[in-house]
């Protein structure tokens, strides 16, 4: 997703910041990691920026790579087979053909589901607000796991390994930690390849860590 900036300008990138993704450090080579971001880049080239592309984004990176990832992880943690019924390749083919203003209508998503849900369901239990199953990692990195955090976001070391804008970093770490802005989702992805990265210097010669950052 970070790769589509280069071709469809500012609303990409309010895409990209709904979602807090890694494009505020700088970091812009995930189309070499993962052949999906660069035909998100041929997508976004030639149909700008629409409903259809960002349906299509989620589609390939943000369900696979978030959502489906942590019910997967949650469910087998507790011995649980789970399914998604939306998912069965049947359904989705006929939802991609359905015509836009059935899927979203008034600014509003999930039209045609919830006209369906009216007559199955209490109308209320239909329009209730979203809740979702967020950890408060926020405060954890504010709190018991700072000191973890802070080595990890190092700004030396991240100038010495040349992934990321330190100083930029360095600000909405200073940020978060005030209150003056909830960085979490960023920040925590950060965390997550500065974690990975280190592991991987561990285990092979620090000339090699990029080259197998890249691999496969």
């Amino acid at each position: 997703m970070i790769g589509l900036r280069r071709n469809v300008g500012a609303d990409w990138r309010a895409y990209e910041a709904i979602f807090q993704r890694l494009s505020f450090a700088g970091f812009s080579a995930l189309d070499a990691v993962d052949p999906a971001y660069k035909l998100l880049n041929l997508l976004a080239a030639g149909l700008g920026f629409n409903v259809w592309a960002v349906m299509y984004c989620d589609a390939v990176t943000y369900l696979p790579d978030d959502i489906l990832a942590k019910v997967d992880r949650a469910s087998m943690a507790v011995s649980l087979e789970t399914r998604v019924p939306f998912l069965d390749h049947r359904v989705a083919e006929l939802a991609a053909r359905i015509p836009l203003d059935l899927k979203v209508r008034d600014g509003r998503g999930k039209h045609l589901v919830r006209k369906l849900l009216y007559g199955m369901v209490p109308r209320e239990l239909v329009e209730r607000p979203k809740a979702g199953f967020a950890l408060p990692v926020g405060e954890w990195i504010k709190g018991p796991l700072r000191p973890w955090a802070e080595d990890l976001l190092n700004p030396e070391i991240i100038k010495s390994q040349g992934w990321f804008d330190a100083d930029m970093i360095a600000s909405r770490w200073r940020q978060h930690l005030s209150g003056q802005r909830d960085s979490t989702a960023a920040i925590w992805a950060i965390l997550m390849f500065q974690s990975w990265l280190e592991a991987q210097s561990r285990q092979a010669p620090a000339s090699l860590v990029r080259t197998q950052a890249f691999a496969g």
